[in-house]
């Protein structure tokens, strides 16, 4: 009997390709670039099992030429570039990573937060420039002691972002109208007006997933809203705000500062997604800090999710459920 078929769209730990090809016949990209859609699927037509990244897109087309897949393993915890329902028409389970993205993604919301808001990327170009001669009173910035954050989005990540800024003396609520229970700190308050978050907080950091509630949640008319002079983050989906919007709010002084991981070229799942960040976006740079999603790229985190991933795919080859499926197969 033939060895499975596995394909591995990004480039991994050699320790990963090792362990999967006890279990099949492993084709890996090991390029940091992705695969033409094409190529991908070529190499993914005779293909019992994938593990897939954030910039690949599963969908309908893509599954048609796959008729023996049995698993799509997502190395991530988003799944907005996989269409779950026709995976499921096929008998095809998807598996996500949901945990182990959650603290380093926090962590960089909070490292992003203080380098926008301390100028702490201007002030390392001031010193290496050779402009610097000894301190000026020059660079300066807004203190997190005594202000107001507000976290739209308290899932996993949006509560250990709370986590995390409650150590800075901050006045912490959050905004998350799906939240069933209350899971937040005892020190963080909730609020189920957006716009009361929007009006009084001078931090806002989102961290809600992309779906029809929340794409462009953060458009001109809402950003119209916020405090002036307020500091925005986002390390949610980038399509949760409109990326014009926030350059305007930028260039008339209502927000103060905006940084991202995350960027609306970057979701798949939105057939008319820009193609780039806005040249008015990126040329307001003295008032924006960009990451080039960071938010899990820490090395041994990087190798546990992709571990995650291919206990999925041995699972599913092995004839067992996946261990985190969010897609229904029926037994």
């Amino acid at each position: 009997m033939k060895d499975p078929r596995i394909v591995i769209t990004h480039r991994v730990h050699p320790e990963i390709i090792e362990r999967l090809s006890l279990y099949g016949s492993v084709f890996a990209n090991e390029n940091s670039e992705s695969l033409d859609p094409e190529v991908l699927k070529e190499k993914s037509a005779g293909a019992e099992a994938l593990m897939v990244f954030m910039p690949d897109r599963i969908d309908e087309p893509f599954l048609a030429c796959c008729p023996k897949l049995k698993i799509v393993a997502c190395a991530l915890k988003g799944y907005d570039n996989i269409d779950v329902d026709a995976c499921a028409r096929r008998s095809i389970w998807v598996s996500i990573v949901p945990d182990l993205l959650s603290a380093p993604t926090a962590d960089l919301a909070v490292a992003l937060l203080l380098a926008l808001t301390r100028n702490i990327v201007k002030g390392d170009r001031q010193v290496r420039s050779g402009a610097f001669q000894g301190w000026r009173p020059v660079l300066y910035g807004s203190g997190l002691h005594g202000k107001k954050a507000g976290i739209v989005g308290f899932g996993r990540v949006g509560r250990l972002i709370a986590r995390r800024l409650i150590g800075f003396d901050l006045s912490v609520s959050f905004f998350d109208p799906n939240l069933k229970e209350d899971k937040a700190p005892v020190a963080v308050s909730r609020t189920f007006d957006l716009d009361e978050i929007v009006r009084e907080s001078d931090y806002l950091i989102l961290a809600a997933p992309l779906g029809p509630a929340t794409f462009h949640l953060f458009d001109r008319e809402r950003l119209g809203r916020v405090k002036p002079g307020a500091f925005m983050v986002n390390v949610g989906r980038g399509s949760v705000v409109d990326e014009g919007a926030v350059a305007e709010a930028l260039s008339i002084g209502r927000l103060s500062g905006y940084a991202a991981d995350v960027f609306e070229m970057e979701d798949l799942s939105l057939a008319s997604r820009p193609s780039s960040i806005p040249n008015s976006l990126l040329h307001a740079s003295d008032r924006t800090l960009f990451t080039p999603h960071l938010g899990s790229a820490v090395a041994e985190v990087r190798l546990a999710i992709e571990k995650a991933a291919v206990e999925s795919i041995i699972d599913v080859l092995q004839g067992r459920r996946p261990v985190n499926a969010v897609s229904r197969i029926s037994s």
